[in-house]
């Protein structure tokens, strides 16, 4: 998608088809209202009850490296011969391996990825809807409550009237490199793209063009005010569950 939008139209209502910058500055408080209560559920395969994996939080998981006067610890003695730079390896391990490989994914998820993709190439909305589920152990689409129908939620979120672009935006999501969460815990999963767990200031010159494939330049500068990524991202459970795709804080 072409990221040569205007900022003077980040202020518009609508919104044209491969124009991220309006989608990319859209805060919470200014996406769609849900549409009514669809009065049936449809099936899907997130029938199964699966407790909500929190949403991981990218500044209180990977600080930057400014420490607090109060909370510096006491020098400890030198050991002669020993390396030095204990504490820059540390910190290099907090940060979680950039994955791109599909086949380091298990099966069901490399499978739920799949799907969610061949559904954003068919250009139809609807594609998505098995996928999602329905109801509250449907896949999260907003930080509020979404009460009415996910799908027409989607299209309201979208630039354009049959929600092409939203399916664009959620194929290069997934096109991107992602990450492997809280392995071993009950909140463990995979998210994309890796930016959410990434400090941005941190980013290389190849990983920043990765991430201005996304969003725009001007919006790279907002999100290192607010702390960290907060345009759309995607997480599935080890099981195959699309627990959610939102964007914002």
């Amino acid at each position: 998608m072409s990221l040569a939008t205007s900022k003077a139209e980040a202020g518009a209502t609508a919104v044209t088809v491969g124009a991220k910058v309006a989608l990319s500055e859209l805060k919470r408080n200014e996406m769609p209202d849900p549409a009514p209560e669809d009065a049936g559920d449809e099936a899907g395969p997130a029938d199964q009850p699966v407790e909500t994996v929190p949403l991981p939080d990218p500044i209180e998981r990977f600080p930057l490296p400014d420490t607090p006067a109060d909370t510096v610890e006491t020098p400890q003695p030198e050991v002669p011969g020993e390396d030095d730079g204990t504490e820059a390896a540390a910190d290099d391990q907090a940060l979680p391996e950039i994955l791109y490989d599909l086949d380091r994914l298990p099966e069901p998820v490399r499978r739920m990825h799949g799907l969610i993709m061949s559904a954003c190439r068919s250009g139809d909305l609807e594609a998505l809807r098995p996928l999602i589920g329905p109801g509250p152990k449907g896949t999260q689409l907003s930080f509020g409550a979404v009460e009415g129908d996910p799908i027409d939620f989607l299209r309201q979120a979208s630039g354009d009237a049959d929600g092409q672009e939203i399916l664009a935006i959620l194929l290069e999501v997934l096109d991107a490199g992602y990450v492997h969460l809280d392995a071993g815990t009950p909140n463990e999963i995979y998210v994309w793209p890796y930016f959410f767990s990434m400090p941005l200031d941190a980013l290389t010159p190849p990983q920043r063009v990765e991430l201005f494939e996304l969003v725009t330049a001007g919006d790279y500068e907002d999100m290192k005010n607010f702390g960290g990524y907060n345009f759309y991202r995607v997480g599935i459970t080890p099981e195959g569950r699309w627990v959610f795709f939102v964007a914002g804080d």
